[in-house]
C-alpha cells in the first residue's frame, strides 16, 4: 500500500532494532510521514534493505487496511551500526524496547555516543530500565513508557498486531505532548500519564500473570489457573507485588485497554469469585501465544527476565522490609532452570514439586 505523504510537524525517531515493537510503533510512525532510522545487526539490516518493512495491521479497523502495509525500503533507513544510525541525526527521540537482560549491554553501546543521543522512550517492560538508561544519558534524556498493545513478529521487520489496546508515555518530559501527539496521528492509541512509577509497575503487574510458573512447569496459562492450588500460588505472588507497591506510594493505574485496577481488585475477592476473571485475563493479554519465560527458557535463549520482573519485587520488597517468598521462589526457580542448575524436566507438569518449594 502506498506510504502517506510526510506532514509539515514531522519527527526523526532512532529505533533500536526492528523487534516486533520497534516494527509496530516506527513502521507505524513511518507510515504517517516521520522520518524513522532503525538500527539493526549487519545481516539483518541487509535483508531489510531489500525487502523492506511488513505491517498486518488489518486487526485496527481505523486504518480500512484488509492489506499488510509493505514499507518500501526507500521510505526508512536501516543502519547496521549505531555509529552510521547517528549520522542520519539530529534525532527528535529514540525508541527503546529491547529486552532487560540487553539494556546492560545496549548501554555499554551506547556510552560512547552519549553526547549524540536524544532523549530515550523507555517500552521495554520492568522498572529497572530508566534507571540504567539515565545512569548513561542523563535524567533529561529518559521517556517511560509502555506497550499494551499485543504484537505477534514472524521476522525481524515483520509484524502482526494481535491484540489493540495502545501505549502509555510519562508526560513529564518536554517530548511527552509531541510525541503523544505523534503517536496518536499513527493509530497508536497514545495516553499521557503524570506518574511514570504508576504506570510502569501497573505494566509490571500484568507481566507477572502465570509467566514463570508456565515456564518452570511447561504448562501454559489456562492450565495454570484451572489448578486450584497453582491459581492460589498466582494470586499470592500478585499480592506480594501490590503489597510492594503500597509500600511505595506507587498507585494502581488503568493501562490502555487494560483495567489494571480491577485486576489489583480482583485478587482481594474470594478465590471462587475471582478464578474465571483472572483466567481469562492471563490468556487474553498474549493473544493464545505462551508466555515470554516459557518462551525464552524453552528455546534455548540463555537469558529470562524474570530477575528484572519478580526480582524487582523481590528487592523493593527488601528496602520496604515485605516479604515477598512467591517472587523470589520464582525467581530463584527460573533463574537456575535458565542457567542449566536445574533441568528442565525438574519441575516439568509436575506442580506439586513446585508447590512444595513453599
Amino acid at each position: 500500500m502506498a506510504v502517506p505523504q510526510e506532514k509539515a510537524s514531522q519527527l526523526k525517531i532512532l529505533s533500536f532494532g526492528a523487534g516486533a515493537i520497534g516494527t509496530y510503533i516506527g513502521g507505524s510512525l513511518a507510515l504517517t510521514g516521520h522520518n524513522v532510522v532503525f538500527v539493526e545487526q549487519a545481516k539483518v539490516a541487509d535483508e531489510l534493505r531489500e525487502r523492506g518493512l511488513r505491517l498486518n495491521l488489518s486487526l485496527d479497523k481505523r486504518r480500512k487496511a484488509k492489506e499488510t502495509f509493505l514499507l518500501d525500503p526507500s521510505s526508512f533507513v536501516i543502519a547496521p551500526s549505531l555509529e552510521d544510525a547517528l549520522r542520519y541525526g539530529p534525532f527528535d527521540a529514540a525508541l527503546y524496547a529491547l529486552k532487560s537482560f540487553d539494556t546492560e549491554a545496549a548501554m555499554e553501546g551506547i556510552q560512547p555516543f552519549a553526547d549524540k543521543m536524544p532523549p530515550i522512550l523507555c517500552l521495554s517492560n520492568g522498572v529497572d530500565n530508566e534507571p540504567a538508561i539515565a545512569g548513561v544519558l542523563g535524567s533529561d534524556k529518559v521517556i517511560s513508557g509502555t506497550v499494551t498493545s499485543a504484537i505477534g513478529r514472524h521476522a525481524a521487520g515483520d509484524i502482526v498486531l494481535e491484540k489493540l489496546r495502545g501505549v502509555g508515555i510519562a508526560a513529564t518530559h518536554p517530548l511527552s505532548d509531541r510525541l503523544v501527539a505523534a503517536f496518536n496521528d499513527a493509530f497508536l492509541n497514545a495516553q499521557a500519564f503524570l506518574h511514570a512509577d504508576s504506570m510502569k509497575w501497573s505494566k509490571m503487574l500484568t507481566n507477572l500473570l502465570a509467566n514463570p510458573a508456565s515456564a518452570i512447569l511447561d504448562m501454559s496459562a489456562a492450565e495454570i489457573y484451572a489448578h486450584n492450588d497453582l491459581y492460589r500460588l498466582e494470586i499470592a505472588m500478585l499480592r506480594e507485588c501490590l503489597d510492594v507497591m503500597e509500600a511505595q506510594n506507587i498507585e494502581v493505574v488503568d493501562l490502555p485497554g487494560t483495567p489494571v485496577r480491577a485486576l489489583a481488585f480482583a485478587t482481594r475477592l474470594p478465590l471462587w469469585l475471582s478464578k474465571p476473571l483472572l483466567g481469562r485475563a492471563a490468556g487474553a493479554g498474549r493473544g493464545g501465544k505462551m508466555p515470554s519465560f516459557h518462551i525464552d527458557l524453552h528455546s534455548g535463549r540463555g537469558k529470562s527476565e524474570v530477575d528484572y520482573l519478580h526480582g524487582a519485587v523481590v528487592r523493593a520488597g527488601e528496602k520496604a522490609n515485605i516479604p515477598t517468598p512467591v517472587n523470589r521462589l520464582l525467581t530463584e526457580t527460573l533463574l537456575a532452570l535458565t542457567n542449566g542448575e536445574l533441568t528442565l524436566e525438574k519441575y516439568a507438569r509436575q506442580p506439586e514439586k513446585l508447590l512444595a518449594e513453599l
